[in-house]
């Protein structure tokens, strides 16, 4: 696990972009898992400006409401759209989100990850973290080997998501969601995290125990794992100072 720590989300974030750009240009037809929510949004915007050619890729969502048309304001469908989306030339028919609609939805799910193994597996998966540590919509004492399905959200994620809904009560209770052990089998998990709300989650992640009361601990079981932080989300790891040098101190060959 590479921990990345930068002054500011700018900085992290075109570190995080320059790997995935990096990806595109080397793998034309690579497989994007992709990520919501706010954290993402400067990553989205930095890969717009690079010109970057999306033709051949193909993407994977992490999650998706239940019960939420793709038409809704708030669905990822949507998200995913307008803050990327209709900026790139990336081919309709190459995107993957899961089917909050669906009337057979252990079926769906089942159809998702049959569609990842289809392609190929994914490449790079895109991470966001919840202040509680969830990824993807895995909550807290979610298994560690789980796979897409649905989950309900806890008390804490639907407070959390309000802002974008206008209230608590119109948020949604279920999701579906990539499992732990669907993300775990990405060939590359880039972790973003920004602001000091995600700092507990991420020094619990990094350097606390794996334990499903904290889900992305999971991701200290993944070979190839790069976390990028600015000060405030990095300020309570414990070996920050130890990350920073080995991060500025790399063999040419790793740079």
């Amino acid at each position: 696990m590479e921990i990345v720590i930068q002054p500011t989300a700018e900085a992290a974030t075109k570190i995080a972009a320059r790997l995935v750009a990096g990806l595109i240009r080397e793998r034309p037809a690579a497989v994007l898992g992709l990520a919501t929510g706010s954290t993402p949004l400067l990553l989205y915007r930095e890969l717009i400006a690079m010109k970057l050619d999306w033709s051949k890729l193909t993407t994977f969502n992490l999650d998706e409401y239940v019960g939420i048309s793709p038409q809704h304001p708030q669905s990822y469908r949507s998200f995913m759209w307008e803050n990327l989306f209709q900026h790139v030339n990336v081919a309709v028919k190459h995107v993957n989100i899961p089917d909050g609609l669906a009337n057979d939805i252990p079926g769906s799910c089942g159809r998702y990850e049959q569609k990842i193994k289809g392609a190929g597996g994914i490449d790079l998966q895109v991470l966001g973290i919840g202040t509680d540590g969830h990824i993807g919509f895995n909550e807290p004492t979610s298994s560690l080997s789980s796979r897409t399905r649905i989950k309900t959200l806890t008390p804490q994620t639907i407070k959390d998501n309000a802002h974008f809904f206008g209230s608590e009560k119109d948020v949604p209770h279920h999701v579906l969601t990539m499992g732990i052990g669907t993300i775990l089998e990405a060939r590359h998990c880039l972790l973003l995290a920004f602001g000091g709300k995600k700092a507990r989650a991420i020094a619990e992640a990094v350097e606390g125990p794996i334990t499903s009361m904290n889900p992305a601990s999971a991701l200290q079981l993944h070979p190839k794992v790069t976390v990028c932080l600015d000060e405030a989300a990095a300020a309570e790891l414990k070996l920050k100072d130890y990350y920073r040098w080995v991060f500025d101190h790399k063999p040419d060959w790793q740079k």
